[in-house]
């Protein structure tokens, strides 16, 4: 067992400067490689927090936009359907204008058509009883000439 002891003594002795180096190794793997590795992805982090906080806030205000810019064209769309609205009453008040005017022109030309057809008929009906008198008393004036004539011989 002594042999073991010293056996596992020696092995130790020589694994000191191994251990000294594996310790050395460490150390310097922890203050430059560990650490700055640390500081980068606490970077990272600290960044891609910020990234996704100003993308949120990107988000937020183009919603904010979308929805001023579909009120705005909301707004429009109404202006426009009273403006045409507005127009075509306007149109058809016009035209309703136009179709009384007319309308009482047109009266106003039966009117006159009438009066001028009776005072035609009238003129018509007095001219042929002026016509119808010239014939009878023509009738008459034959039919009693020839016995006037006869009568008198």
């Amino acid at each position: 067992m002594d042999e073991t002891l010293k056996a596992l003594g020696q092995l130790l002795l020589s694994s000191i400067p191994a251990i000294f180096g594996l310790l050395i190794v460490w150390t310097a793997y922890r203050l430059i490689v560990y650490t700055r590795l640390q500081q980068v992805l606490a970077e990272r982090q600290a960044r891609t927090e910020g990234a996704i906080e100003e993308a949120k806030k990107e988000i937020a205000s183009a919603e904010e936009r979308t929805a001023e810019y579909e009120r705005l064209v909301r707004e429009a769309r109404a202006q426009v359907y009273q403006t045409q609205e507005s127009h075509s009453r306007r149109t058809m008040e016009e035209r309703n204008k136009a179709l009384a005017e007319a309308r009482k022109q047109a009266e106003t030309m039966v009117r006159g058509a009438r009066s001028a057809l009776e005072q035609d008929v009238l003129a018509a009906k007095a001219t042929l009883q002026h016509q119808a008198d010239s014939l009878a008393n023509a009738v008459i004036a034959r039919v009693l000439k020839p016995a006037a004539s006869a009568g008198g011989r």
